[in-house]
């Protein structure tokens, strides 16, 4: 123990002794006396310390930290509705476009083909809105109101690792980081999300990733019954022959045969009605938003299974020595029931543990 620790441990035992009994201490050196944020207690520390933990709640201190301001916290909060905003009008837009130019056709091919694909567009649909729903308009998750700044209210070890936030002026948790778009500390937070405008933290984590993996499956039905579409009613491009073989070797065949397909297709696009080129523009949007949105779903399942977020990820001060990988943090996270992890090998035993 320091020479700062023992002092400290004697100011703040003197501090107690002295208020129950009535009396007054006279302050000792002025350089080396300061106050606890956390429980109040006048605190012994080295001027040239830059932190200090108190001996009895436990709260660390910055004795260089400077109050600041959210400056700009409105327009950021603007910003990020407004994409969201933008982007549910998009999601309907396709929805619509889809229903538009894919279900006449499904339902002229037989009322039964129709009346399924119906039913499974509605209730991706559904699933897809609501999850977002959850996931954007939802609260991140707010740390928990704690008693703190007085001695008789915080108990020892109260305030363990916590922090003081200078942007909301309130005690910040470990496991809790300050978004400034949010303008509040988010406890597990994983990143603030532009796609939701929204923190993915402890309370809309799950929702997000439920969403991700819905967004995923309605994509690929998309791209599935598009071309399924498309198949019935595009006619074939060309009387044309193609000339796959033509004498070229080797890399004229081929710029050959991709220039006989354009040109063939480019002769037939003229006569496609709009029913036919939203088919392809819901071909290519839908296969583009699985790519990115697969990659970022494999991201955050990785990270879950490692039991981490991305910010400990990718936060250089904080070590890994408390997170497993395990197959357990996946079930753990997910909600499963006590019954189902019995059926699983005895190694994939520890829980999701967030730094």
């Amino acid at each position: 123990m320091g020479a700062w620790e023992i002092s400290s441990l004697l100011l703040a035992f003197l501090e107690k002794e002295n208020f129950q009994g009535g009396h007054y201490v006279t302050a000792l050196i002025e350089d080396y006396k300061t106050t606890c944020w956390g429980c109040g207690l006048h605190l012994l520390v080295s001027p040239y310390a830059p932190s200090f933990k108190c001996f009895w709640c436990g709260a660390i201190t910055n004795q260089n930290a400077v109050e600041v301001e959210n400056k700009n916290f409105k327009w950021r909060r603007l910003r990020d509705r407004g994409f969201v905003g933008v982007l549910v009008v998009i999601m309907l837009i396709v929805i619509c476009g889809g229903v538009w130019a894919i279900y006449p056709i499904v339902f002229s091919i037989s009322y039964f083909c129709g009346s399924v694909h119906s039913s499974v567009a509605v209730a991706l649909s559904i699933s897809t809105l609501s999850t977002f729903g959850l996931a954007a308009f939802r609260s991140a998750g707010a740390p928990p109101d704690i008693f703190w700044g007085s001695y008789p209210a915080v108990k020892k070890g109260g305030l363990e690792d916590y922090t003081f936030c200078q942007y909301c002026s309130k005690p910040k948790s470990p496991r809790a980081r300050h978004c400034r778009s949010c303008g509040m500390c988010i406890l597990d937070m994983d990143h603030h999300c532009p796609l939701i405008g929204n923190c993915v933290g402890a309370t809309n984590h799950r929702s997000f990733i439920i969403f991700l993996i819905s967004a995923i499956i309605s994509t690929i039905y998309v791209s599935i019954i598009s071309v399924y579409a498309a198949f019935h009613f595009w006619p074939p491009l060309s009387d044309k022959p193609i000339h796959f073989f033509n004498g070229a070797v080797g890399q004229k065949l081929h710029l050959r045969t991709l220039k006989d397909v354009l040109l063939a297709f480019l002769e037939f696009a003229s006569f496609v009605p709009v029913r036919g080129l939203v088919l392809v523009y819901l071909f290519i949007v839908s296969g583009s938003i699985q790519i990115s949105l697969s990659a970022l779903l494999w991201q955050q399942l990785c990270f879950i299974n490692e039991g981490k977020t991305y910010l400990s990820h990718i936060s250089t001060s904080e070590g890994d020595e408390t997170a497993e990988k395990n197959c357990q943090n996946l079930i753990h996270f997910f909600g499963c029931p006590m019954t189902t992890r019995r059926f699983l090998p005895i190694f994939f035993s520890s829980r999701k543990k967030h730094k």
